[in-house]
């Protein structure tokens, strides 16, 4: 099993991004993906997450009307478009597989999880 996030970096205030995460080892078709961010000294939360098959989304509060998740099941691939990025936002971000996604944990990290990626925004 394997994840690899790509596209974090540094970021203005306002300024976007685009996260992708790329799945290989397991029927990826099957899992729920879910996008988390961690930032120093906090929980790890769960920021959008996806079914299956793509058909609905949930996000945070602190996120929804600016970042939109989305998958390819024929790539394997699921993507966070982030717009209007804040300060706080600054997190590294992961991607995870799961057959129930948990919404807040004390790390991220594990099985079905990918490495991360920094996003950091600039005041």
């Amino acid at each position: 099993v394997q994840l690899v996030e790509s596209g974090g970096g540094l970021v203005q205030s306002g300024g976007s991004l685009r996260l992708s995460c790329l799945a290989s080892g397991f029927t990826f078709s099957s899992y729920a993906m879910g996008w988390y961010r961690q930032a120093p000294g906090k929980e790890c939360e769960l920021v959008a997450a996806t079914t299956s098959r793509g058909g609905s989304a949930n996000y945070i509060d602190s996120v929804k009307g600016r970042f939109t998740i989305s998958r390819d099941n024929v790539k394997n691939t699921v993507s966070l478009q982030m717009n209007s990025l804040k300060p706080e936002d600054t997190a590294v971000y992961y991607c995870h597989a799961g057959e129930a996604l948990v919404t807040r944990s004390t790390l991220c990290g594990g099985d079905y999880w990918g490495q991360g990626t920094q996003v950091t925004v600039s005041s």
